[in-house]
Formats: C-alpha cells, structure tokens, sequence
C-alpha cells in the first residue's frame, strides 16, 4: 500500500487538486457558458455522463485520464492549460507562433488589397 502523499501536482506546488478543477471550470464556462447546452456539449466531447459534466463546470470536480485527454482534443485552452502544468511552454510557444504566422499572413494580404485599389 502507498502511503497518500497529498493533494498537489508533483513538482509544482503552487497547484493543488482543488485550484486545477476551478481552472477548469473557468475554461469551460468561458468556452461554453454554464447552460444545459454545455453540460450536453461536454457530454459528447468527452462520453461523460450529465453529473460529471456539471461537477467539471461548477469546480467540484475537474477531469481525469481519457476525459482530460478528450478534452484537450475540443479545447485550445484546456490544452494550453495542461502543457503549462507540464512545464512544456515550448509547444505552447510555437502553436502561439503559428497563429501569430497567420495573422501576420492575413494582415499583408490585406494590405496588399489595400495598397492595389489605392493604386488601382
């Protein structure tokens, strides 16, 4: 038998069970809101039941395993939250990159837009 070593995240101990579970929640109500509708919409991300869901979005609860997984597939934040808990701010640094890339991209070709129909 394991002797119970606590309620926080191994190596980083500024994040207990209880603040990762409000975490969250916060991430799922800003998301989803706090209606049905989300506790449905947690329901088919994940194959959860209904309780579960509104224990994840009230902060009584927060996922774990194939639930946290199936979460982080649906939500950009959910992931980005759990890489920060990781400790892995390199992948979260290039998918900020990327979307940066993006912008940037969408931003000259409207420039270029722009630019020709002043020309134009």
């Amino acid at each position: 038998m394991f002797p119970k070593t606590g309620n926080k995240f191994p190596g980083d101990e500024g994040v207990t069970f209880s603040t990762y579970a409000t975490v969250i929640a916060d991430i799922l109500k800003s998301e989803l809101g706090s209606s049905h509708q989300a506790h449905k919409t947690l329901m088919r991300w994940t194959g959860a039941n209904e309780r579960t869901a509104k224990n994840w979005l009230s902060g009584s609860n927060g996922p774990s395993g194939e639930h946290l997984l199936q979460l982080m597939r649906n939500s950009d934040r959910v992931f980005e939250f759990v890489l920060k808990l990781s400790h892995r701010p390199a992948v979260l640094s290039n998918q900020k990159l990327a979307e940066i890339c993006n912008s940037l991209r969408i931003t000259a070709d409207l420039l270029s837009e722009v630019i020709e129909r002043k020309d134009g």
